[in-house]
């Protein structure tokens, strides 16, 4: 990551190396675009209509929220949002981090297809200082959501629910340590047989360091200790490079969920970093993959992680973020070695200028989303996007991009006409149904401007607003320690066209999401769903209606439909 004019003479050393910027690439390849995915569909099957830009409602000013990211070079690359359901009604919360200042808690109060409303939270326990992003996750199995919060010169902080909206402090009940540094990136996956998760955290610059090897706080593994309540001590990942970004993901379907790590090569020398596979079996040290396994160098300024079954494969595709150099990848040749191809050009999703502002300068990008904005069955992208500070190497006027999916696997963008057109320096973002009308809104943390937030309106009015097409929330249930059933994919069936989801804890930037998962269904009236779980079962398919919630219990025989308020 560029971090803009004032530079310590080594990382004056460092942006030096060469940059390869593609120059009008798109031009030369666009006769590829055609041969995009063998089906000519995305995720296969029988034709459906891509839908145009849904309109979203700029409704920062009403909402209640109002809060800042800001801070100094440490905090420049952070600035996290964790979504999750804090008080058991079925409708997002909102945990913002704050830098300087001190973190959010808000509790969702929208009306059900109203108007977003927010009301802060005040409590010693989340308003912490110092926090760079953070993470839903239920820990301890109980049904209660906890909270990881990543921070930066201080220790990070493990948050037991308590239901209500309350937390408290659950370092030192379940053995967790962790000495001051600066923590960008976390990720978290249940081992097989583990009554806690393991968790992992990605550290970012030491600003104590002068070692060209060694310029970044050492990332860490966290396992279970013997006991099965509190954690051992934690293991480092090394080499380690700056990590702004974890990924656990089961890539190969063979059950186990590996980590992926996207580093920042500013701070590594161009002979020794790159982007990390890191093998995670149970009760075994955990090892890089390299080439001999079939991994293939990739060296970026890795900012996010995004990943979903773009080509109907069953294996997910990773976008990953950087400067200028973004990168879509897919397997090459599918799931017995961890080599990937960039597809990311032909898809239309390389983003590596603004697309409107008149700024041509190359383009900083952060976190990464795939999730169904118009509810037609195709998946869609946002891009948060922003100068890390003022760097004159790269765009001030750089917005974020809001691409919508098309049927033959391309993407588009449509911030402008979707309404979400916005200049300020965007970090972590979110698209989660705050108002549980079955269309998908958006909040964004920025650095040193406020938090905005839209409403997904579809093509009505805010006063009617009217989804573009039908929908359905899921959410996958099984019996504790891995309540959230975190490794299990989801499958939503339409005619003969599947949709994938995998649930995974971690990825994008500095924050993520744990609750109702969204699928666009276009114009069916109803779906079969089915889960993956982990362990190896596959349930059975289940029919759900459009245009609704259900949850997906394992064991059970139906989906039982769920609504606001019942």
């Amino acid at each position: 990551m560029s971090r803009g004019p004032t530079r310590s003479p080594l990382s004056l050393v460092l942006r030096r190396r060469p940059r390869l910027i593609a120059l009008g690439v798109a031009v030369l390849v666009a006769a590829l675009v055609g041969g995009v995915v063998q089906s000519g569909l995305l995720g296969g099957g029988s034709a459906a209509a891509a839908f145009g830009p849904p309109g979203f409602l700029d409704e920062t000013a009403s909402s209640g929220i109002s809060d800042l990211y800001d801070g100094g070079f440490d905090y420049a690359a952070g600035g996290g949002v964790a979504v999750f359901d804090c008080n058991g009604d079925g409708k997002p919360d909102l945990y913002i981090a704050g830098g300087r200042y001190a973190a959010a808690l808000y509790r969702n109060e929208s009306p059900v297809g109203g108007a977003l409303r927010f009301t802060r939270v005040t409590d010693p326990a989340t308003d912490l200082v110092g926090v760079t992003g953070a993470y839903p996750i239920d820990i301890d199995g109980d049904g209660i959501v906890d909270l990881v919060v990543l921070r930066a010169g201080a220790d990070d902080v493990l948050l037991r629910g308590l239901g209500g909206c309350r937390f408290e402090r659950a370092n030192e009940r379940w053995g967790f340590t962790a000495t001051p540094s600066i923590t960008m990136a976390f990720s978290a996956t249940w081992e097989a047989g583990a009554n806690l998760p393991t968790l992992a955290f990605g550290r970012y610059v030491d600003p104590a360091s002068n070692d060209p090897h060694h310029l970044c706080f050492d990332n860490a593994l966290l396992r279970p200790a013997s006991t099965g309540t509190t954690y051992a001590t934690p293991i480092p990942l090394t080499p380690s490079w700056c990590a702004l970004s974890m990924l656990f993901s089961d890539w190969s379907r063979s059950g186990r969920m590996d980590l992926r790590v996207s580093n920042d090569r500013h701070y590594y020398l161009p002979t020794e970093g790159q982007e990390q596979l890191w093998r995670v079996v149970p009760n075994a040290p955990p090892t890089l993959y390299t080439a001999d396994d079939g991994w293939v160098a990739v060296q970026i300024e890795g900012m996010g992680i995004a990943s979903y079954d773009l080509t109907g494969d069953g294996y997910p595709s990773v976008y990953l973020t950087s400067q200028a150099d973004n990168r879509l990848q897919t397997l090459a040749a599918g799931p017995s070695r961890p080599t990937y191809r960039d597809i990311g050009l032909r898809r239309g999703v390389n983003s590596a200028r603004p697309f409107t502002g008149g700024d041509l300068r190359p383009s900083t990008a952060w976190h990464a989303e795939f999730a169904d904005v118009n509810n037609d069955g195709f998946v869609d992208l946002f891009v948060a996007k922003g100068n890390v500070t003022d760097s004159p190497d790269y765009a001030l006027k750089d917005p974020s991009d809001l691409f919508i999916g098309q049927t033959d696997g391309t993407f588009r963008e449509v911030a402008d006409t979707a309404g979400v057109l916005s200049f300020d320096r965007a970090r972590g973002a979110a698209l989660a149904d705050f108002n549980l009308d079955g269309m998908l809104d958006l909040v964004v943390v920025n650095y040193g401007a406020p938090v905005r937030i839209w409403r997904n309106i579809g093509t009505g009015t805010a006063a009617r607003p009217r989804s573009m097409g039908h929908w359905v929330g899921l959410r996958v249930e099984q019996p504790g320690p891995n309540a959230d059933a975190i490794g299990a994919w989801i499958e939503l069936r339409t005619g003969d066209r599947i949709q994938r989801r995998e649930l995974t804890i971690g990825g994008g930037h500095a924050g993520g999401q744990l609750g109702w998962t969204h699928f666009g269904l276009g114009d069916a009236g109803g779906a079969d769903v089915r889960a993956l779980w982990p362990g190896g079962e596959t349930g059975p398919w289940l029919h759900v209606a459009a245009d609704g919630f259900a949850t997906v219990r394992r064991g059970d025989a139906i989906a039982h439909p769920w609504t606001p308020g019942g």
